[in-house]
């Protein structure tokens, strides 16, 4: 898919803000700024969303979905070790919405949820669907796009790439010896 030049600003504004969250929370800069612009970025989302899983997405999203399969995002759960796939741990970066009520529970009730699946970079997206339903095989007003648009997270605020790629290489961090990336 490509990408117009101000999606492309966006997203990097996304990858500089998340980047600048990191460096806040370690005390090396003032995060007001940061807040600030990305607060400024888009609307936040309707509240009380719930995990849709990937399945959701993929039928509006395919092409998306399609190169999304390939990536090592949609692998990550099959990437730990057996042992692994039940560590608290792990499951934060390895599945959608760990820990949340909507969110990955476990293999057996919440597969769709299983790997780093769209709602991980997004949020839960029920709003968007419900909204994006509405519209299913219409081409869009201006003012639709922004009803579509502005229910869901181009990419979440506050490290929501950062949280999981912070470490590379999982060094210094509580993944098992056995597991991190050898220098």
């Amino acid at each position: 898919m490509l990408r117009s030049h101000k999606e492309c600003l966006k997203l990097g504004l996304s990858i500089v803000l998340a980047a600048g969250f990191a460096l806040a929370e370690q005390g090396r800069i003032n995060a007001q700024p940061i807040a600030k612009a990305a607060a400024e970025q888009e609307p936040a989302p309707p509240a009380d969303q719930t995990f849709t899983g990937t399945k959701a997405c993929a039928a509006c999203h395919f092409d998306q979905f399609m190169k999304w399969k390939s990536t090592p995002h949609a692998k990550s759960f099959e990437l730990l070790p057996e042992k692994y796939q039940a560590d608290a741990k792990c499951l934060p970066c390895h599945t959608v919405g760990f820990g949340q009520p909507t969110g990955f529970k476990d293999i057996k009730t919440s597969l769709d949820l299983k790997g780093t699946g769209c709602e991980a970079c997004h949020g839960p997206g029920s709003k968007h669907e419900e909204v994006a339903k509405k519209y299913a095989n219409q081409k869009l007003t201006p003012d639709q796009e922004k009803e579509v648009r502005d229910s869901i997270w181009k990419i979440q605020p506050g490290n929501a790439c950062v949280a999981c790629h912070q470490m590379q290489g999982h060094h210094d961090s509580s993944t098992p010896p056995e597991l991190r990336t050898k220098k």
